[in-house]
């Protein structure tokens, strides 16, 4: 046996780590699960304040007074207006802190941090980097789905509680999943393409029409008698999450048919990731 010099060390050192593209990837996807753990309450806070209110007033305080909660129930038949709402607001959170996730962390990284430098040198195509930005979006905006669960579910009046049941559970998840890579890829998308000095319009000329033409406190087929505005509402995304997660959770509302909400959100999804990271890409490398 050939003994070992002790200031020979090469025949002992161990062989340099390569970095793969899959480590290089879970890397970072746990450096941005770190983030969001140290942020919980901030990032919880956020999240539940604008359903919590939503849901208190809507299903709360209007049946109290004699209004609003009986907009779908007459005399007694029907859903409750917390059921039509259950869905809706569940779409609404996951898309809203999807992009908002997604967009404000870009902004900073493209514009006075620079950020983005460091991320792109890493040993993985920009594009994969674009990806993992869509991923860790889609992952707070599914979080998010699911804390408003809680919300929607145990705060209303007496009598006005929901009827949600979870009957076919690849369908949530299919929807859960692909609002949230939409909602994602869509604040990649914007944040690439509007001018961080002019993100106040993002609020009120993206988001806020989103949300309030996006079927969140009624269904898409209550807007028979406005037919013009029924049609428009189909260019929103949100309406087709909405209807999808109605499907899933209150079957019992009329809905879109699966063909119509479910080839949207896939189809849009896929056409969404590919534009966002060629967009991203462009912007990363210019």
């Amino acid at each position: 046996m050939t003994a070992v010099s002790p200031t020979d060390t090469s025949a002992l050192a161990a062989p340099p780590a390569r970095p793969t593209l899959a480590r290089t990837f879970w890397a970072m996807m746990a450096r941005e699960v770190r983030v969001m753990r140290k942020n919980f309450v901030s990032t919880f806070t956020r999240v539940i304040a604008q359903p919590l209110l939503f849901v208190f007033v809507f299903a709360y305080v209007l049946p109290k007074i004699g209004t609003g909660g009986a907009m779908f129930a007459q005399q007694g038949r029907g859903p409750t207006f917390s059921t039509i709402l259950v869905p809706g607001m569940v779409a609404s959170s996951i898309v809203m802190q999807g992009i908002m996730a997604a967009i404000f962390p870009l902004m900073m990284e493209l514009t006075w941090q620079r950020s983005i430098t460091d991320r792109a040198l890493a040993p993985v195509p920009v594009p994969l980097l674009g990806v993992q930005k869509i991923i860790a979006a889609a992952t707070q905006a599914f979080v998010a789905g699911l804390l408003v669960f809680p919300a929607v579910l145990f705060i209303h009046a007496e009598g006005q509680g929901p009827s949600v049941h979870i009957d076919n559970w690849p369908l949530f998840l299919l929807m859960m999943v692909a609002g949230s890579l939409l909602s994602g890829a869509g604040g990649l998308l914007l944040g690439t393409l509007i001018d961080p000095q002019k993100s106040q319009v993002l609020f009120t000329i993206v988001l806020l029409p989103m949300t309030m033409l996006g079927c969140v406190y009624y269904p898409w087929a209550a807007m028979d008698g406005i037919r013009w505005l029924q049609i428009a509402t189909l260019a929103n995304p949100m309406v087709y999450l909405s209807e999808g997660l109605r499907a899933a959770l209150t079957p019992q509302v009329e809905h879109m048919p699966f063909w119509a909400y479910g080839s949207v959100l896939v189809l849009g999804t896929a056409v969404v990731i590919w534009w966002a990271t060629r967009t991203f890409t462009r912007r990363v490398l210019t």
